[in-house]
């Protein structure tokens, strides 16, 4: 069970919200370049920016498929 001033939402004052300027810049990012590397420019952890993604419908894949001939 969560501690009660989480199940009310309350933080203990550590989190941060994510800013517009911060979804665009997640966003312009997220083909382009690793996770681990958009949660560094954003200072932010791999965990925070992959949720934030795909709470967005943002796929983080820069893997290059190839196609079957």
């Amino acid at each position: 069970m969560l501690p009660r001033d989480h199940r009310r939402g309350e933080t203990n004052g550590k989190t941060r919200g994510w800013t517009a300027k911060d979804i665009r810049e997640l966003k312009s990012l997220a083909k382009k370049a690793p996770a681990r590397q958009i949660a560094g420019k954003l200072g932010r952890t791999e965990g925070a920016v992959r949720q934030k993604a795909m709470a967005l419908g943002t796929s983080l894949d820069t893997k290059k498929r190839r196609r079957r001939k």
